[in-house]
């Protein structure tokens, strides 16, 4: 039975009792020990009192609610060639947002220097404390560090302590998670809650897939799992990934191989946004090329979707288009068993929300049961 401090505001904040009568009902704890410890919670600013439930007879119950408005959170989207900053309260409300072209490829710190100044005009326009801070960058991430591993396109970032760079500017814990795992907690939050079982891929200048099971992100033991876009495909010896290797998915199929073949067809493109821009404007080949990766991701989909059986497929990034989304559907219905398609549901996901993923990630981690207890048992 919930008896800490922590416990208590879990069971409040996920709205599983809302009431000094429902949470005295559920934790067992006698009604002194239960009304010191919500007085803790409330004085640290976590929760707060008001309204009153529907009432059956007799003197209606007040409700407790996480009081989602204390603190902020900021949050940032790092690509590879656009970022974007936002500061929201905690229950994801943006209060503040900024976006721009921002070349991951110019390294660490003037990229993480050009965020933090956004994050001060941002908290400018605000003016609340922060409770922490999350980045969705473009490449693997080890769990449990706010660091970056071995990233193909990011040059000069592997190993990089993010985490010093923006925490000790802005007083406040840093989470750093690759961007995929964080659209799909963010799809799964937002969109599609009741979904056992999520998959994102982003398909941009890279791809790569997050995998969210029973409401978690599932990142694998050194967190490699959802890198599809380093799985190999037959019959392209001579397509050099950026990892070094050859036929990888994303050097056949990503925005950035087709940005370069449309190039070498005398239409010069430098990125995936610059693939999406032509597909927008109806240019054939461009059509041509996206039908045609889309069947090749479809192909490795229909795997992934065998092994994880999602309820949901969501496509976002910069190919997340009707063009493209056509040929894997094509591919994959195709391809996979009927069981496992049978009560999927494939959908464009834009370009997808890293940045709502980001606060959920800190949310969930700044306010969690043991987190929750450790800061109120340092008097915080």
């Amino acid at each position: 039975m919930p008896t800490s401090a922590g416990e208590l505001f879990q069971l409040v904040k996920t709205g599983e009792a809302t009431t000094r009568k429902a949470l005295l009902t559920r934790s067992g704890l006698s009604r002194s020990t239960l009304t010191a410890r919500l007085d803790r919670l409330q004085a640290a600013g976590l929760l707060a009192e008001g309204g009153q439930e529907d009432s059956t007879g007799g003197r209606p119950a007040r409700q407790l609610r996480f009081d989602d408005q204390h603190a902020v959170v900021l949050a940032a989207s790092v690509d590879t060639t656009h970022a974007e900053a936002a500061v929201t309260d905690l229950a994801g409300r943006r209060l503040a947002h900024r976006a721009g072209e921002l070349r991951v490829a110019d390294g660490p710190e003037p990229v993480l220097d050009r965020i933090a100044g956004w994050f001060d005009a941002l908290l400018a326009e605000v003016g609340r404390p922060v409770c922490g801070v999350g980045v969705s960058v473009p490449g693997p991430v080890e769990p449990g560090r706010a660091r970056v591993t071995q990233p193909p396109i990011m040059p000069g970032w592997d190993g990089y302590p993010i985490d010093a760079r923006l925490g000790t500017r802005f007083g406040a814990p840093v989470l750093v998670e690759n961007d995929a795992n964080l659209m799909a907690l963010g799809e799964h939050r937002a969109r599609y809650p009741d979904s056992a079982a999520l998959v994102v891929v982003k398909v941009s200048t890279g791809i790569g897939a997050g995998i969210v099971i029973g409401g978690e992100v599932y990142r694998g033991i050194d967190g490699g799992a959802g890198d599809i876009g380093h799985i190999r495909l037959p019959g392209h010896p001579d397509a050099r990934c950026l990892c070094g290797s050859f036929g990888c998915l994303a050097a056949v199929a990503s925005g950035g191989a087709l940005a370069a073949r449309l190039t070498e067809l005398g239409l010069p493109t430098t990125s995936g946004s610059g693939v999406r821009d032509r597909l927008v404007a109806g240019d054939p080949e461009a059509v041509r090329l996206a039908e045609i990766a889309g069947r090749q991701v479809g192909e490795v989909l229909a795997t992934l979707v065998c092994v994880v059986n999602p309820g949901v497929l969501v496509v976002a990034g910069d190919l997340a288009e009707p063009h493209f989304v056509a040929g894997v559907r094509e591919e994959l219905y195709r391809r996979a068993l009927p069981r496992a398609t049978q009560n999927l549901r494939v959908e464009i996901g834009g370009r997808g929300d890293a940045l709502g993923g980001a606060v959920a990630l800190v949310v969930d981690t700044v306010f969690s049961v043991a987190e929750v207890d450790r800061r109120l048992a340092a008097g915080r």
